[in-house]
Parts: structure tokens; sequence; C-alpha cells
């Protein structure tokens, strides 16, 4: 029997209609009809070797939709690839040359693109919602009608691109350079750093969208540096644009059928890891309609994802980056996050009861008052790691590095820090208990505990 999600919006989705039309219209972009067909290694290794091979091989498909997703195409040379209508979702491009490159309709969901050259590359119609585009060369390139928004674009280059009805709502353009852009009839509502970013010579029109959510005017334009033009008004446009192209499970390569509702399969593991970084609210309403249903993802790419309160318990994350996520209140209660990355993460008071983080990299995580209990930090990394006030009872700590890491007033009643790098780590006014390990193997003692500041539970709890 397959398992399905149900999404019921909430109370506050309820309230704001464009709240629930914007999550819905995620849910079902992410079931459309038109399959892909899948890459295997063999094809991949084309597009990295030959784009001429690549070239003619698309056009012998007579635009067939083409399956990239996740792939390793980093500082690859792309230039002139015919790469249009293929789905690039959370693709690695990070150092690629894609000066001229068909990209039109493509999905690049929450692709990586840093540092990458794009300089008159078509990227129209392009979905490049969440994409980290930072550092990257794309002087002249076309994103008319690309949906981008919430993507990266802090210290790129785009003099002389063409954004006409483009959608760049909560973009980053921090120090971007829009020099000359084409910027008519684009929705910047919600953009940040725009006070920070270029726009000397780039042309708005009376139907584009400041981040205010007011139309663009000539005072405003011109306190920018930037032309003003009229142009005949435009009915509100539909930024909100669904996918060109969409992601397709398969399953003993067989492609299962899309779905036409807001039921999420749970077999899907693709579209669970966009839904989790595209609203977490939605994501644990789904979660607690349907509390037997299994969480894999594998080795995902989460870094600097905001997913405060998100339930990921049970869930498994072997392998999987956090790095600088917000996870404060995050539920991940017997979870599998073995080799995980929470480099610099924010976990304030996540419950990591029972997981399981063994080689994870705790490197100068935020976890104070976090719940750590009876978890596995078996050779755990938390160099530098904030632990003040955390639950770590009963927890195993062997061979853990905690070298600076501040345990200040954490419990540690029953933890095992046996071979445990103890290096300048802060114990004042943690707990300790006689069934505690030591780094040396053996049990704590009031003396051990006073010498490290420590406060000493003579007594067993059960």
């Amino acid at each position: 029997m397959k398992t399905f999600f149900k999404f019921t919006p909430s109370k506050k989705h309820m309230k704001h209609p464009r709240h629930i039309l914007a999550i819905l219209c995620s849910c079902t972009a992410l079931l459309m009809t038109k399959p892909a067909s899948a890459f295997d290694q063999e094809t991949l290794n084309t597009l990295k070797t030959s784009v001429s091979e690549w070239n003619a091989w698309r056009l012998a498909k007579h635009g067939q939709n083409i399956d990239l997703y996740k792939a390793q195409l980093e500082n690859a040379n792309l230039t002139g690839a015919n790469l249009s209508r293929t789905i690039l979702v959370r693709a690695e491009l990070s150092g690629s040359t894609l000066n001229m490159a068909n990209i039109k309709e493509s999905n690049l969901m929450m692709a990586s693109i840093q540092k990458a050259n794009l300089k008159s590359t078509d990227l129209s119609g392009a979905y490049l919602v969440k994409a980290n585009l930072k550092k990257s060369f794309m002087k002249g390139a076309n994103f008319t009608d690309a949906n981008l928004q919430g993507a990266n674009l802090r210290w790129t280059i785009l003099e002389n691109a063409n954004f006409s009805n483009s959608n760049m709502a909560n973009t980053i353009l921090f120090e971007a350079n829009l020099e000359n852009a084409n910027l008519k009839g684009t929705n910047l509502e919600g953009a940040i750093f725009i006070e920070q970013a270029n726009l000397d010579g780039a042309v708005l029109s009376n139907n584009t969208i400041l981040p205010s959510g007011e139309k663009a005017t000539l005072s405003w334009s011109a306190r920018h540096n930037a032309k003003f033009i009229n142009e005949p008004e435009v009915h509100r446009i539909t930024y909100d644009t669904h996918p060109p192209v969409e992601l397709v499970e398969k399953v003993n390569n067989t492609v299962l059928p899309s779905i036409r509702t807001s039921a999420i399969p749970q077999t899907s593991s693709r579209k669970q890891e966009a839904l989790i970084s595209e609203d977490v609210a939605s994501w644990n309403q789904m979660r607690s309609n349907n509390p037997a249903g299994n969480v894999t993802l594998k080795e995902e790419k989460l870094e600097n994802a905001h997913l405060e309160g998100v339930n990921l318990q049970l869930a498994v994350l072997v392998g999987s980056s956090f790095e600088g996520a917000s996870l404060d209140n995050a539920n991940m209660a017997g979870a599998d996050l073995s080799k995980a990355n929470f480099h610099k993460a924010d976990m304030k008071s996540a419950q990591l009861q029972g997981a399981n983080l063994q080689g994870a990299n705790l490197d100068r995580a935020f976890l104070k008052g976090a719940n750590l209990s009876r978890s596995n930090l078996n050779n755990a990394v938390l160099y530098g790691a904030i632990l003040a006030g955390a639950n770590l009872s009963e927890a195993n700590l062997e061979g853990a590095s905690l070298f600076d890491a501040d345990f200040e007033g954490a419990n540690l009643e029953g933890a095992n820090l046996k071979g445990a790098n103890i290096t300048d780590t802060n114990f004042k006014n943690a707990t300790l208990s006689p069934l505690t390990t030591l780094p040396s193997g053996e049990k704590a003692t009031s003396g051990w505990a006073i010498l490290k500041e420590a406060r000493f539970v003579n007594e067993t709890r059960q």
C-alpha cells in the first residue's frame, strides 16, 4: 500500500489567501504532468566532455525533457550547451562555464551556481527559486519571465541583463551589479539589500514592483541613478509560476504517474526535499497527518536553510549538510544524523534525544538548552560548540572532540566521555553522577567534579 501526505492548511494560511495559494501552487508545481528522461552516468559524461555531441543528442531527442537532478557539474565547460527544459534541481554548477548556453524553461530550483560564468546565457522562463548564484558573472543574460524568488544574487555581475516580467521577490541583492539591466515589469517585492545594489542606468517602469510592494516611480528611480519609463499599464502579472518541467520519481526504472492533487507520495524523496525547504509549517502539518510515514533524505544539502521548529523526528538524514542552518526548536528525536554536518548551525532547544550523531560535525554549533539525552555522539566533532544548559544524560560521547566546547550547566549524568578530548572544555556547574564515565574510562568522582567546577550528584537517578 502506498502512503500519501495530505495537505491541510493551518489557521495562519487560512487568514491569508495569498499564502495558501502560494503553498498549493508549490505542492502542485512539484507534481505536474510532463515526465523527463532520467540521465545515466554515460549521458552525463557526454555533457561534461563534448557539448557538441550533447547538443546533437538533444536535437535527436526532438526537444524531450531531460532529468539532471542533483547532477555534479562543478567547474564544467558547458559553453553553448542546450540545457533547455532540463531538470537541474539541486544541481551543482558552481564554477562552471555556461556562456551563451540555452537554459530556457529549465528547473534550477535550489541549484548551486556560485562563481559561474553565464555571459549572454538564455534563462528565459527558467525556474530559479532559491537558487544560489552568488558571485556569478551573468552580463547580458536573459531572465525574461524567469522565477528567481528567494534566489541569492549577492555580488553577482548582471550588467545589461534582461529581467523583464521576471519574479525577483525576496532575492538577496547585496552588492549585485545591475547596471543598465532591464527591470521593466520585474517583481522586486521583498528583495533585500537593494540599497547596496548598483542600479546605475537600470531601466524600471510603472509596471515594476519595488521591495515595498509599491510600483516604481520616477523619483525612486532617480534616487537610485536608474532610468524610468512609462509604458502601457499591465494587469497584475502572475509571478509565482510553476516550474516548466517537473521532478518525476522513478522506481525500478518505471516512471510513477504524476498526481494533480495536493497529496504527496511518501516514497517521493525528491518532493520531500523540496517541500521541507519551502514551507516548514506545511511540512509539519503533513507529518502530523501522516505520523507513520518514513522520511529518508540522505546526503541532502540544506545549508543556511530556515528550519526552525521543523519535525524531522525519526528521519534518516545520513551525511546531510545543515551548515549554518537555523534549527532552533527543531524535533530530530531518534533521527539518524550520522556523519551529518551542523557546522555553525543554530540548534537552540532542539530535540535530539535518542538521535544517532555518530561522526557528526557540530563544530561551533549553538546547542544551548538542547535535549541530547541518550543520543549517540561517538566520535562527533563538537569543537567550540555551545551546549550550555543542554541535557546530555546517558549520551554517548566516546571519542568525541570537545575541544573548547561549553558545557556550563549541562546535564552529564550517566554520560560516557571515554576517550573524549576535553582540552579547554568548560564544565562549570555541569552535573555529573557516579554513572558518568570520564575520558580516562573511570567513573566520575566528586574530586574530579570540583576540579572542573562541576556539580556532582552522589546518587543514581531512576
